[in-house]
């Protein structure tokens, strides 16, 4: 543990506020406030001139002292700090995007290694809005240890002088920047570094399971900072050849209670059929592991309410995977429903589905898989409640039963859920649709988006050089977005994709810095009791049923 005596002199409101709450989130994260005289590290955040007597405390304290946000400009105006701090500035810029970079000093301290693209010139970086101070001289005994370019020239946001024991962090300057994840992410670095201690080991990852899912999780933990891949445990021979020929090296079993009982395991994705995930989630946490469940959460609420008890009692992470929600339809929709754009958001429609015979593998069978409300429903569902925060009043469904009868989910589905602000919304899922409906149809009292399905094609030749065509299905391209307004006007809704391995990035992040999810098992079982509801509803002719 660190101990951090703050000096915090801020007469900028929200950036008062939200030093508050980093303070609040590193002392979570394991790195305690302090009093002076106990503290291992001395951290001041100031926007106004320190007082003569603490200035010169500081200057001379033989402990590592950070300057963070514009203490090195605005708290500074005798240039004391910046002599001890072997770093001077001269400006600052506007606020504006900036991408934060590895500096030559920094290779060992972690990055959220976001990129846009594969093989992307930009290079693992990460993104604060905040002003750039300018740097008007670096000496030489300085480590560089992040940069932001301005420019052709780099600056320095993060310097470490050994001889002196003074780090800067000169990011954080408004309260948003402060408030952003990769504020905490560079202070957490920053302390262990100069404070001689070592990062917290990685969080060790054994997959419960290597179905379709499986390489997903194992590209996303291998390339995520704090997380790295143990083991892989599938009853399947091939399965297993192919986990670990994706991650050379990695154990690979095929006794689930083995893996669970593994030292090089501290966390475990369950990826069995849903009706087995709230047992295997119980036994991973009963052997002292976090665990990250496939959705459906489970079958029934009462099942998730045991997990998630009994992670709580031993201070352990339960959550789901519900990786659509970052698909950049979603996103995009969220952005705009949350900007205001749509007004008042009261009613929403949803729909995946087409016409076609469904899968033959467990997902198809209601026994496993706990229906046709489950398997889309898992995502869709997920995404309509993050998009209508207030409770739900009740819930009716339909199923119907009409042509694919080798199979045991309903081939067509409907779920309406009427929230108790009056917000209505509905998702169908169709094996039947020989005519697709929108994905999206939300109204709000100032304009409406229409999600139009796309049908894309992968173009290539065969092996004699005649077309051969891959016709993606429509579930697999993320579709178009329009947002009309209320005038008439329609404007085509960007939908960019989210940064890779979100999901991975935050669990790990979770872990090692004690920040928050925007996925949590709460909101998770949520969706499993609405999903619980539908299905009662549709086993009782569609009468309201009100989710556990």
């Amino acid at each position: 543990m660190t101990r951090i005596a703050w000096i915090v002199q801020l007469d900028d409101d929200p950036l008062r506020a939200a030093v508050d709450a980093l303070r609040h989130t590193l002392s979570a994260a394991g790195h305690a406030e302090s009093t002076h005289d106990s503290a291992d590290v001395v951290l001041v955040w100031a926007d106004r001139p320190l007082p003569a007597g603490e200035l010169a405390s500081v200057v001379a304290d033989p402990r590592p002292v950070i300057l963070a946000g514009p203490t090195l400009g605005r708290g500074d105006t005798e240039s004391r700090l910046a002599e001890a701090a072997g770093f001077r500035v001269s400006r600052a810029t506007p606020v504006h995007d900036v991408r934060v970079r590895v500096g030559r000093d920094g290779a060992l301290l972690p990055t959220s290694g976001h990129t846009h693209a594969e093989g992307d010139h930009n290079g693992p970086h990460d993104h604060v809005t905040d002003r750039v101070m300018l740097a008007d001289k670096v000496t030489d005994d300085v480590e560089v240890l992040r940069v932001a370019a301005v420019g052709l020239v780099e600056h320095p946001v993060m310097t470490w002088r050994p001889s002196t024991g003074v780090a800067t962090w000169t990011l954080g300057t408004t309260g948003a920047a402060a408030a952003e994840r990769a504020t905490v992410r560079a202070l957490v670095g920053l302390l262990g570094h100069v404070t001689g201690r070592s990062t917290p080991a990685d969080v060790r990852v054994g997959l419960l399971g290597y179905g379709a899912i499986g390489h997903e999780h194992s590209r996303a933990v291998r390339a995520v900072d704090g997380l790295a891949l143990s083991a892989v445990c599938d009853t399947s021979p091939a399965r297993r050849d192919a986990a670990a020929q994706a991650a050379p090296g990695i154990a690979t079993l095929s006794d689930a209670d083995a893996l669970i009982a593994r030292d090089d395991v501290d966390l475990v994705v369950v990826s069995t059929p849903p009706s087995t995930h709230a047992d295997w989630a119980l036994r991973a946490i009963r052997a002292g592991k976090h665990v990250v469940v496939e959705k459906p959460f489970a079958i029934r609420t009462e099942e998730a309410d045991a997990v998630l008890a009994e992670a709580d009692a031993a201070g352990l992470l339960a959550v789901v995977y519900q990786n659509r929600r970052f698909d950049p339809d979603h996103l995009a929709v969220r952005r705009a429903v949350r900007s205001g754009a749509l007004g008042d958001v009261f009613h929403l429609e949803t729909f995946v589905g087409g016409y076609g015979h469904p899968c033959n593998l467990w997902h198809s069978d209601e026994g496993v898989s706990g229906g046709a409300f489950y398997d889309w429903g898992s995502h869709v569902l997920d995404q309509i409640l993050d998009l209508v925060p207030t409770d739900v009043e009740y819930v009716t469904a339909a199923a119907h039963k009409r042509r694919w009868h080798d199979v045991t989910n309903a081939d067509h589905s409907r779920v309406t859920v009427r929230f108790t602000d009056g917000v209505e919304a509905e998702f169908i899922h169709s094996d039947l649709a020989a005519v697709l409906k929108p994905r999206w149809y939300v109204l709000g009292t100032e304009g409406a988006i229409v999600g139009t399905w796309r049908t894309e094609r992968i173009v290539s030749r065969n092996d004699i050089g005649t077309l051969a065509e891959d016709v993606l299905a429509p579930a697999d391209s993320p579709p178009l977005l329009d947002l009309h307004a209320g005038d008439g006007s329609v404007t085509r809704l960007a939908t960019p994709a989210a940064a890779p391995y979100s999901f991975h990035r935050e669990l790990a992040e979770r872990l090692h810095l004690g920040l928050p999810m925007s996925v949590t098992g709460a909101q998770s079982r949520r969706v499993l009791a609405v999903m619980e509801a539908a299905r009662a509803s549709a086993e009782d002719s569609g009468r309201p049923v009100v989710p556990r």
